[in-house]
């Protein structure tokens, strides 16, 4: 997956709801063998909730509200750093981080563990995303809440990548089939991370 001299390594997929961040870092994880923490999965288990419960909650409300969200990307972060500590070669972590802070706070995390870390921008237009949340909410065992208005929500207060930012940043275009996206992936990764090991 990576060169040898390379430093462990934090993947990080984010993106607004129905991107396709979770389809792809779980296959990207399972590809890999690697450790995959999801912010939907472990908000509810927080919650006292199985993953698939549906909790259609307005924004910023119950498990939604701001406190419990601090309180899942916090959580994610730890359990990183501790497969990091552990001595993990890399770790995936998905969820919308579409907050700056919440970045921030995996690229200090992996700083004190000697980890670089690797941001994956996931975006795709509004007719992909409407055919996306339109499966997702005839799908019983799907684990996100991601709805319209969410995605709406998203568009006038997620804080997208900018230059300046800390860690490595790659922006994929998910509309395409899922292979051909992991296939960009990985060769995108691979020279991003060579080019990491050569300098």
């Amino acid at each position: 997956m990576q060169p040898g001299s390379l430093p462990p390594l934090v993947v990080v997929f984010f993106g607004m709801t129905a991107s396709g961040k979770s389809t792809l870092a779980r296959a990207y994880a399972q590809s890999h063998g690697l450790s995959w923490y999801n912010t939907d999965r472990e908000r509810k288990i927080l919650a006292g909730l199985e993953p698939t419960d549906r909790c259609p909650e307005d924004v910023g409300q119950g498990i939604y509200s701001p406190g419990l969200s601090r309180q899942t990307y916090t959580t994610l972060v730890e359990k990183a750093r501790l497969d990091l500590a552990a001595g993990q070669a890399a770790v995936v972590l998905d969820g919308s981080y579409g907050l700056r802070r919440d970045r921030q706070e995996v690229v200090d995390m992996a700083g004190q563990q000697g980890a670089r870390v690797v941001f994956i921008y996931c975006r795709c237009g509004e007719v992909e995303v409407k055919r996306r949340l339109e499966l997702r909410a005839a799908e019983q065992q799907a684990v996100s809440d991601g709805r319209w208005e969410i995605y709406q929500h998203q568009l006038a207060v997620f804080e997208r990548p900018a230059a300046g930012e800390d860690g490595c940043h790659l922006t994929l275009d998910t509309d395409k089939e899922l292979a051909r996206v992991e296939a960009e992936l990985e060769a995108r990764l691979a020279s991003l991370l060579a080019d990491l090991s050569a300098g």
